[in-house]
């Protein structure tokens, strides 16, 4: 990686860490439960069903308190996937510091598994009886 490119590396890490623990600090000290200034789900606005994120605010609130079962009754696929996710980042992270090509490096069929797994959960969080069919966002 060239001098300019590790120097926007480092600016564009910086950027993104402050705002995480900005966003971070705001979703802590405020229940997105009790306040009104979070955004809203269009989807659920419109359609009146939850989509695989909804409920993923309050889930990070809870998180954030070391409250996991509570995150997880408000949306269990963030719970699950967040460590995943924070593996992917890390990962591309570590790659870009090494100057090698960042990517995914998960096959095709991995992402449509996930993919089915995020609609299987929309389906089975809006059917009537699911666990998860009552928290509005």
């Amino acid at each position: 990686m060239t001098r300019p490119a590790k120097s926007l590396f480092w600016i564009c890490s910086a950027a993104a860490l402050a705002g995480s623990v900005s966003v971070g600090a705001i979703l802590f000290c405020f229940d997105p439960s009790s306040y009104s200034f979070y955004p809203i789900c269009l989807f659920h606005r419109f359609t009146g069903l939850l989509c695989p994120g909804c409920g993923s605010l309050r889930a990070m609130h809870q998180l954030l308190h070391g409250n996991i079962s509570a995150g997880f009754h408000f949306n269990p696929l963030l719970v699950i996937a967040l460590p995943m996710l924070v593996w992917f980042g890390a990962a591309s992270t570590v790659r870009t510091l090494n100057g090698e090509p960042v990517r995914l490096g998960i096959a095709a069929k991995w992402m449509w598994l996930f993919l089915g797994i995020g609609l299987a959960f929309s389906i089975w969080r809006n059917l009537p009886g699911s666990p998860f069919a009552t928290l509005p966002p």
